[in-house]
């Protein structure tokens, strides 16, 4: 069904054929776009006759494999020949291209693809299977007339050299056979670097046969069914079953399996900090002042996450290169990550053994004992002949000699700090490539972190600001999106995450910059993933979902609708009825001012194509009223509509570690008799009810006098849980225009929650007034 519906929307934005017409790539339903074409009357066909000439074994596995796979659906296998005299497709080196790169010229009898090297050879390869049935990809037939491609020229090259994915192995184990699906998924988006982060506080996921308890011990959490931030920390005794590794002889097969697919897997080996599995299996290597039972942490680990190596102890560097001499044997990329993001450094500065290393290494500030950490080990990792790359966090102390920076925080400026030194970089940025975020509106999405980063955000990137010095550009390798798993417990939960916008990665990664079209990506988006979903890859359909925006305005509720995809209808119903193709079309805002249930869906040619909106309005003495707060509160307290249990939704006004006080303007003297203030807890992300809550009341907003105080005690605010609870003040009888809440933050999570120490949000969503 859903490779239907993705053919369907495809049906209307279909490839016209140009005849000797020079098209710009966004036209080309091909991700990345290709850097210039221009295409000719007719098609080439393949044909049980078609004759392949190759030049080498290399070229000759590449191409069997294409051949393979237009012959599970076909019914045919062109012929392939070393050295053919006269193919009909062949594949010609030229030495002066670019390495990357790939020259495709197709006519209706001929077609020839020219590149310098095995690379160029497959992504030319990438692209006329992406210009082939997505049915290729799969087991069901397609017709022989339908095995054909335009005639065409297409010159194409990728803007970066680095084209980054980075998946989290370590939060989720994924299984060796899906992992490879992902590869292969990638390669045809002309990604050429899997960055593998194989060691973290959840799980150690490669096996180093020098320490067996690795996998033994450190491969293994105990079962949790909460999500990841509210998991509870192992017990001394509790048994832990949930987790996996590679043995080396599957990371061989992945290696070689990504290597035939022009892609290069950059092993992450975690340090000095997220290490809590390999210290569950020697935790010898922590510092001696640690005296706490040391487990693989199922989820976030609270105080538990500040257990690091100890950088006193000569054993915790011999042990590392051990454990480098193995990863350099498996990996023949040029690089090794090593880490060195998030560093507590608490028990250092106690550790007596770390305190002996800064004075015998006359180290003056203890962010520098990092420093001599990750330089020590990537000295090693350099004598090794490999390259050393690392987290920002690396440049808040002297960098190693040549490390190359991954700039996550944030916009990822900080790895800035690190090209002013000279350093080259790679661009990850939180904010807009880490793909554990909300991809869509977060009603319909699974629960996970933070904010959004939609198809269209990470479609829009543009890595290279226009505030850079111009030598910033030269150090920049490329970008990466990242997959952390948190909240990952199945192969297709990793898929629905990464796709599509993966395919908005891989656009950004290659295609030129000042290229961008965001309908002329979206009509290439719905050719090429029916090829996903034919390999059988799970994809989101998040770019069909509405967001909404619903504000007070003249004591009415003004109701703003909205699609990333302007290619799309939005259908809505004002009367709690399902929305059908013929439904009232959203052309702009409207209003509302009684009750009202809002549904609304986006249509594509007749067919319904994203979830349905619910905007359950209900009205009350509060609704559409004006609200005064001191966080610049945007009127969603007033606004009819509650918000999810995804506290970051748009629905919910949250305050950080401080007293909120807000007042809402009732708009006269209004009979009041109960109250309703909606509040929500998300104990695994510091969210919490108050201490206090007081209401006063007032009909001039200066002269305010108490009517009611809720109190909650510690054991309420802080018990483990994620609920939308309200507090209700009743029996109140008053007269008043003016409500005012004075609400008291109740301070750091204590001892023993799974925030510990941290200080605390407070949410709040609709003030409910009869």
């Amino acid at each position: 069904m859903k490779i239907k519906l993705w053919i369907a929307c495809a049906l209307g934005l279909s490839l016209p054929v140009w005849a000797g017409e020079s098209v710009g790539a966004e036209a080309l339903p091909v991700i990345p776009a290709p850097m210039t074409c221009s295409v000719d009357s007719g098609y080439f066909y393949f044909t049980p006759s078609t004759t392949i000439g190759v030049e080498c074994e290399s070229q000759l596995q590449m191409v069997s494999t294409f051949v393979d796979r237009l012959g599970r659906t076909a019914g045919f296998l062109p012929a392939i020949e070393v050295g053919a005299p006269e193919p009909d497709v062949r594949l010609t080196t030229v030495p002066s291209m670019p390495p990357e790169a790939y020259r495709l010229e197709v006519s209706a009898g001929r077609m020839t693809i020219k590149a310098s090297g095995d690379a160029g050879f497959f992504y030319a390869l990438q692209t006329l299977r992406q210009l082939l049935p997505p049915a290729i990809e799969g087991v069901e037939p397609v017709a022989r007339n339908l095995c054909r491609v335009p005639a065409m020229t297409i010159d194409d090259a990728p803007r970066f050299g680095y084209r980054g994915l980075m998946i989290d192995v370590s939060r989720y184990f994924m299984p060796k056979k899906d992992l490879l699906q992902i590869i292969e998924a990638s390669s045809m988006l002309k990604i050429n670097k899997l960055h593998l982060h194989l060691v973290d506080d959840n799980g150690w996921r490669i096996e180093i046969k020098k320490y067996p308890r690795l996998t033994q011990v450190g491969a293994w959490r105990v079962k949790r069914d909460e999500l990841f931030p509210n998991r509870r920390n192992q017990e001394r005794g509790e048994e832990a079953t949930e987790g996996g590794y590679y043995t080396q002889d599957d990371i061989r097969e992945i290696v070689r399996y990504a290597a035939e697919r022009q892609i290069e897997v950059i092993p992450e080996i975690e340090m000095p900090a997220h290490t809590n599995s390999s210290l569950a299996a020697y935790p010898q290597l922590a510092c001696p002042v640690e005296d706490r039972f040391i487990g693989v942490l199922p989820g976030i680990g609270g105080k538990n996450s500040e257990i690091v190596y100890c950088a006193g102890n000569d054993s915790v560097f011999s042990f590392l290169e051990d454990v480098i001499d193995e990863i350099v044997e498996l990996f023949p990329s040029k690089y090794i990550h090593l880490g060195g993001d998030e560093a507590s450094k608490v028990n250092w500065a106690r550790c007596p053994l770390c305190q002996a290393r800064m004075k015998a290494e006359h180290i003056d500030h203890i962010e520098e004992l990092q420093s001599y950490f990750m330089t020590r080990m990537c000295d090693y990792v350099r004598s090794k002949g490999k390259e050393v790359m690392g987290w920002d966090e690396l440049t808040n102390s002297t960098l190693p000699e040549g490390a190359i920076i991954y700039g996550w925080q944030g916009l990822g400026k900080a790895a800035l700090k690190a090209a002013e030194q000279g350093h080259r970089f790679v661009m990850t940025p939180a904010r807009v490539l880490y793909l554990i975020r909300y991809q869509g509106p977060q009603w319909f999405e699974p629960f996970t972190y933070f904010g959004n980063n939609t198809l269209k955000d990470v479609y829009q990137y543009e890595p290279v600001q226009q505030d850079w010095k111009p030598a910033y550009e030269s150090l920049l390798m490329g970008v990466q999106a990242s997959m952390w798993t948190e909240f990952c417990n199945s192969p297709a939960d990793v898929e629905y995450l990464l796709f599509p916008r993966l395919l908005a990665l891989a656009d950004v990664a290659w295609t030129q910059k000042g290229t961008k079209d965001w309908p002329g990506f979206l009509a290439r988006l719905d050719r090429v993933l029916p090829h996903l979903e034919a390999l059988g890859v799970t994809c989101a359909r998040s770019m069909y979902n509405i967001d909404h925006r619903v504000t007070p305005e003249k004591k009415r509720l003004r109701v703003d609708l909205s699609c990333i995809r302007p290619d799309v209808e939005i259908r809505y119903t004002c009367d709690g009825t399902e929305p059908v193709a013929t439904s009232p079309l959203y052309e702009k805002p409207f209003t509302v001012d009684a009750s009202t249930c809002v549904r609304a869906a986006t249509f594509a040619q007749g067919v319904q194509m994203g979830k349905t909106l619910t905007l359950d309005m209900q009205w009350n003495l509060a609704t559409g009223k004006r609200e005064i707060a001191n966080n610049g509160s945007a009127g969603v307290l007033t606004n009819g509509v509650r918000g999810s249990l995804r506290h970051t939704d748009s629905e919910w006004v949250g305050w950080y570690d401080q007293d909120a006080t807000f007042v809402i303007d009732l708009g006269k003297k209004t009979p009041v008799s109960e109250v309703t203030l909606g509040c929500i807890t998300n104990s695994g992300m510091a969210v919490h009810k108050p201490a206090v809550i007081r209401l006063s009341v007032s009909n001039d907003k200066k002269n305010y006098r108490p009517v009611g105080e809720i109190r909650y005690s510690r054991e309420e605010i802080f018990e483990n849980r994620m609920a939308i609870e309200d507090a209700r003040f009743d029996n109140l009888g008053v007269k008043a225009r003016y409500l005012k809440f004075e609400v008291v933050n109740p301070g750091l999570c204590p001892a023993g929650d799974v925030r510990e120490g941290q200080k605390v949000w407070m949410y709040f969503d609709e003030v409910m007034v009869q």
